[in-house]
């Protein structure tokens, strides 16, 4: 039964993942939106900002552009899954031997695969811009777990949102408070120049610990309990997603 789950889902992300290689401007598109922002703080805007430490700004504010760049391009997932909702091939599927889970995984899958590709691309922007990290490979492999487990907790959420919009606009829609939350964290301020309430709203959301988390793997410091509540947060939000997200499924194709 495993075995046969696997072989499906395999089948169906090479699916997926032929779709993506046929129009890469989606990986593009993606990458556009974090590279201008770096852009326009580091070159704008980020002589005015005090970061109050001696690192650059790029250093300082790459980790909440990575968290934006995941947080663009999983919209396109809702926007997939829900074609093909819309399209019939959910249907298609039903009347095949395949397992059912498997169609979901796919996309799943698909989503993690190009946003690790657009991640790729920013940094390698970065490193042109002047980003720099003595990190070891162990902490390296660090930020890519955060960085795994970030994308399939906001993956889930837009399986969520696939399934259950009504219009292409609605499925992608509900990426922008995603894109927006970094902005009202630790990503590009400290949060001590914040506003009391605004302040306290951006310590206590997950962007913050996780962006700090990141940051300090970077620069080679030690992560303290940040990396424990980053964690905390991402499989929270992602076995949460999930069990939605399946609840949901199943209640449209039964």
């Amino acid at each position: 039964m495993t075995s046969h789950v696997l072989s499906d889902t395999r089948v169906l992300t090479g699916r997926s993942l032929r779709h993506i290689l046929r129009s890469p401007d989606t990986i593009i598109t993606t990458a556009v939106t974090p590279i201008a922002l770096m852009l326009l703080f580091v070159y704008v805007l980020g002589g005015a900002i005090n970061t109050g430490s001696d690192e650059s700004y790029i250093n300082y504010m790459l980790p909440g552009i990575l968290l934006i760049t995941i947080a663009s391009g999983i919209a396109y997932t809702a926007y997939r899954l829900f074609l093909d909702m819309q399209g019939g091939i959910f249907e298609r599927f039903q009347s095949m031997p395949i397992a059912r889970s498997s169609v979901l995984w796919a996309h799943v899958i698909t989503s993690l695969v190009s946003n690790l590709v657009s991640v790729a691309i920013v940094i390698g922007v970065a490193l042109l811009m002047g980003f720099r990290t003595g990190a070891s490979l162990g902490a390296w492999l660090g930020v890519a777990g955060i960085l795994v487990l970030f994308t399939l907790a906001l993956t889930w959420l837009a399986v969520i949102a696939g399934l259950s919009a009504k219009t292409v606009d609605g499925a992608s829609a509900f990426s922008y408070p995603l894109i927006f939350l970094p902005f009202i964290s630790s990503a590009f301020v400290p949060t001590g120049t914040m506003p009391g309430p605004v302040a306290w709203f951006a310590e206590n959301q997950p962007v913050t610990s996780i962006v700090n988390s990141i940051r300090s793997l970077f620069a080679q410091q030690p992560v303290g309990t940040e990396l424990w509540v980053a964690l905390a947060w991402c499989v929270g939000i992602l076995v949460v997603a999930y069990a939605f997200a399946i609840a949901i499924y199943r209640k449209k194709i039964s």
